[in-house]
Parts: structure tokens; C-alpha cells; sequence
């Protein structure tokens, strides 16, 4: 069982930034696959970014440029800089990791609220 933490959701003006992070229970050497994804109201859930084990980030059409996934080994944590924001990334952000011991699987945490708006 895999614990994921989201935090650093928040109000913001369109324009501004935020830093989200995902803790996760898991020792890092056992995750295959991370990513964000998030929910906006009467939406389906979209991947933002991910990233496989030693491999390099992937995003969406419409966050390229703007926002930016790392994972600090250190802290084991996955973090999510996201600058330029627009009232359109309103939505609920999601943590995902994969495990290699248990392929096919998704691990979810509980989701942190971003709201753009002036």
C-alpha cells in the first residue's frame, strides 16, 4: 500500500504561481511511474505530466511551457511548479505513482484544489 500526500493547492490570481507536492509512503527506488493529473468540474481527468523511472517528463498541450514536474529524491517528494496561471487550470490536482512490484496498478491521493481566478 502506497500513502500519497498532496499539498500547496490554493487561490491564486490568473498569472501567479503555485507549487504542489505529493509525498508518498513508498521508497522511491520502488516507483516506476509518477504523475499530476487534475479533474475540473463536469471534466474528465486529464495527465498533466508525468514522468517514468529515469526518464524525462512528458506534458500536456496545454501546460507546456508553463509548468514544470521534478522529483526530489531527497525529500521523496514529486513536485509540480506551475507559473502563467489560468482561470482554465481551475481544478482539482491528483498525485499517481506506479509501482514496478505491482504494474497495472495506480496509486491516487487525495487531491489538492488549484482555483485561478481574480
Amino acid at each position: 500500500q502506497v500513502q500519497l500526500v498532496e499539498s500547496g493547492g490554493g487561490l491564486v490570481q490568473p498569472g501567479g504561481s503555485l507549487r504542489l507536492s505529493c509525498a508518498a509512503s513508498s521508497s522511491s527506488t520502488n516507483i516506476s511511474f509518477r504523475a499530476w493529473y487534475r479533474q475540473a468540474p463536469g471534466k474528465q481527468r486529464e495527465l498533466v505530466a508525468g514522468i517514468q523511472s529515469g526518464g524525462t517528463p512528458t506534458y500536456a498541450d496545454s501546460v507546456k511551457g508553463r509548468f514544470t514536474i521534478a522529483i526530489n529524491n531527497a525529500q521523496n517528494t514529486l513536485d509540480l511548479q506551475m507559473n502563467s496561471l489560468k482561470p482554465e487550470d481551475t481544478a482539482v490536482y491528483y498525485c499517481n505513482v506506479r509501482l514496478f512490484t505491482r504494474p497495472g496498478y495506480a496509486y491516487w491521493g487525495q487531491g489538492t484544489q488549484v482555483t485561478v481566478s481574480s
